[in-house]
């Protein structure tokens, strides 16, 4: 049973997995220092100097923090959009397959498809 656990743990995708999570983290805080640290002042600035991270709302005993949930809707758009332009440009820089061989021609008599190792079109007899 090790043995299995063992080889299903290294096997190439489970390994990507833990490298991604792992980048993803390191990721995310870069992106959550970006937003916090450098657009949402500027943001903040050009409101008029309003920090979104101070919004709040009390509501009885308790209080709702709705700049942060602002703050945290600019960081799921940053991070969305960054991933979608990396994708589009991992996706543009993959090779394209080769196109396949043929495996069948038109008959230039009667126009229908036949193999491409045809001789002679098995609709209209004629000599291809």
């Amino acid at each position: 049973m090790f043995k299995e656990f063992r080889d299903f743990a290294m096997r190439g995708n489970v390994m990507d997995l833990a490298v991604a999570v792992i980048i993803g983290g390191a990721f995310g805080k870069i992106i959550a220092s970006l937003v916090n640290d450098i657009l949402m002042p500027l943001i903040g600035l050009i409101l008029g100097g309003l920090n979104f991270s101070d919004l709040s709302v009390p509501v009885g005993d308790a209080t709702l923090a709705y700049g942060m949930f602002i703050q945290a809707i600019v960081d799921f758009v940053i991070v969305a959009f960054v991933i979608f332009m990396l994708v589009r440009t991992m996706n543009s820089m993959k090779k394209q397959p080769a196109p396949a061989d043929p495996t069948t021609k038109e008959c230039q008599y009667c126009f229908s498809t036949v193999p491409i190792k045809a001789t002679r079109c098995p609709h209209c007899t004629s000599q291809l």
